[in-house]
């Protein structure tokens, strides 16, 4: 039997798996089986952002392997002090939580919250439509998608969608009972979809008036993917809780909530936990990763390599007017909005070694390691200058 075959007998199908067996990766490219290298522009959905085969990376997860790789959150731990210390320097925040993943950061977000708004008579919620915060049940009472949805509730009360960067709807949504607004300021999973201008003044207005609690989800788009540190620093936003995870712990499961002052305190012991979450190998990992990113000029690549990405579908957008209907992000984080669906084009880039993935079925998505290059982009944008003439509207 092949792997697909074994697979197919073992597991919940709950996956689409691209046709490919990757046995490694080196730089920005991932090997199958055979030997054929893939150029990665989806960067294991954001979170290799280093790429592969980093030797400081690797260094630091053997080196404290070697000395434990988990003793349990009842003793403090030398790199989890590190990795929240270097957090909180580089963004400001006050404190640190560590989990593991997105969805923990949002869950334990949204505990924070409700313990915050308990003691401040604030019951209510607000998240946006389109929005992704994962896949537990807290998470998805924030959503709207039905795909995500269909079949899983009752979900929690007092959660409100509104559609972002509709002012009007937020006007009059939020209020005295307003405990907290959750927001991604580019919608990933919602289709690379950037929060406006305007909108966000008005958030940040309306947060002024009624004192209500400001929610970043920055798991995809945080940790210099935008070629800033937290994508809210375009917007002009501070938000009161940041919640982070994809690329910090360098392809170890790790995530992070980030609190300000005023928050640091709302939580008891015995109030939230975890067992695995802050594992030290992953913050030793994690360690590396923000010190690459801000200090060894990643971050500062992402920005200018992105500006390029973003140019060159620009022109592909001039050159094929019918076919994309849109193109958007910032930063390594983008999205070519097409107006028929995307996997006819992700199946012929896949063809051609380039690994990439569509959400809400029409976008194009690129969440590249920060590395990369202009040669890769050039490679990329060459290739579907050759495939979209094919694709018929």
């Amino acid at each position: 039997m092949t792997l697909f075959e074994r697979e197919a007998q073992s597991f919940l199908s709950t996956y689409r798996r691209l046709p490919v067996e990757i046995v490694r990766g080196e730089g920005v490219y991932l090997y199958d089986a055979q030997g054929n290298a893939y150029l990665d522009f989806l960067g294991g959905v954001a979170v290799n952002a280093l790429g592969y085969g980093h030797a400081g990376l690797q260094q630091a997860i053997a080196e404290q392997a070697a000395r434990y790789i988990h003793i349990s959150n009842y003793f403090i731990q030398q790199p989890q002090v590190e990795l929240a210390e270097a957090l909180k320097q580089i963004t400001g925040y006050s404190r640190v939580f560590f989990c593991n993943s997105g969805t923990e950061a949002t869950e334990g977000a949204l505990k924070l919250v409700r313990k915050w708004g308990s003691a401040n008579s604030r019951s209510h919620i607000v998240a946006m439509e389109n929005s992704f915060h994962g896949r537990t049940m807290g998470a998805l009472s924030l959503m709207t998608n039905p795909d995500y949805r269909e079949g899983f509730g009752p979900f929690l009360d007092g959660c409100i969608a509104i559609p972002l960067n509709d002012v009007e709807a937020l006007n009059r949504t939020v209020g005295p009972e307003t405990a907290a607004v959750f927001f991604e300021c580019i919608q990933g999973e919602g289709g690379v979809v950037e929060m406006s201008p305007a909108f966000a003044e008005r958030l940040a207005t309306l947060r002024r008036q009624f004192g209500f609690l400001l929610v970043a989800d920055e798991v995809q788009s945080g940790i210099g993917r935008t070629g800033r540190f937290l994508a809210s620093e375009h917007y002009g936003l501070t938000p009161d809780i940041v919640t982070l995870a994809k690329p910090l712990g360098g392809g170890l499961p790790l995530g992070a909530i980030l609190v300000s002052q005023q928050l640091k305190d709302v939580l008891k012991p015995g109030n939230h936990g975890t067992t695995f979450g802050g594992n030290p190998v992953a913050c030793a990992a994690g360690k590396v990763v923000l010190n690459e990113i801000v200090h060894n000029g990643v971050m500062e690549n992402a920005a200018s390599v992105g500006a390029y990405l973003l140019q060159q579908l620009k022109s592909l957008q001039c050159e094929f007017p019918a076919l994309v209907k849109d193109v958007r992000g910032k930063g390594l984080m983008a999205g070519v909005e097409l107006v028929t669906e995307g996997k006819p084009i992700l199946d012929a880039l896949l063809e051609r070694k380039i690994l990439i993935n569509v959400t809400s079925k029409t976008v194009l998505r690129f969440l590249p390691p920060l590395i990369i290059r202009p040669t890769h982009v050039d490679q990329l944008c060459n290739a579907l200058a050759a495939i979209l003439p094919a694709i018929s509207v």
